[in-house]
């Protein structure tokens, strides 16, 4: 569970339920799930003004520490050690985003067991798909996106 979900639930703002239709609808948009995810929040409680206070609740310690350690890295960039340490970060970061796509995408199937489905084949054949597409054929990421948009409608 997600911090944003664990506590807009915890302090009753949203129910579990909707916060998966936040989290659809803040996918759609462009930027950070995160961010349009407490932004629609901070809108359902408190209007406009709700809105901008969450977002930039969101955004700006955040904001503050990039600047900061960018500061920092500026410094440090040539150094063989902080390149092979961000060599090296690049499988972990690639693990924790797949782990968080898994965990959004079979949430549901995780937890009841059911697992192994119809709708998991479905979305399990056109992520194989798009990642082929990009791999072997290096199609653009836009057409990949629309053809996967296209084949979940025609699938689901």
């Amino acid at each position: 569970m997600s911090s944003i979900q664990r506590e807009a639930t915890a302090m009753g703002w949203i129910g579990t339920g909707q916060f998966r239709d936040i989290g659809v609808l803040s996918s759609m948009a462009p930027g950070s799930i995160a961010t349009n995810s407490a932004t629609l929040i901070g809108y359902q409680q408190a209007g406009i003004a709700g809105a901008i206070v969450a977002t930039v609740g969101m955004v700006l310690p955040s904001l503050i520490l990039v600047i900061l350690f960018a500061a920092f890295f500026v410094r440090l960039q040539d150094r063989l050690s902080v390149r092979s340490a961000f060599y090296g970060l690049r499988p972990v970061v690639t693990a924790l985003i797949l782990y968080a796509a898994i965990r959004f995408g079979f949430d549901e199937q995780l937890s009841s067991g059911e697992w192994l489905n119809g709708q998991t084949l479905g979305m399990v054949l056109i992520v194989g798909g798009g990642l082929f597409a990009l791999l072997k054929y290096k199609w653009h990421p836009l057409m990949v996106l629309g053809l996967s948009a296209v084949a979940g409608i025609v699938i689901f």
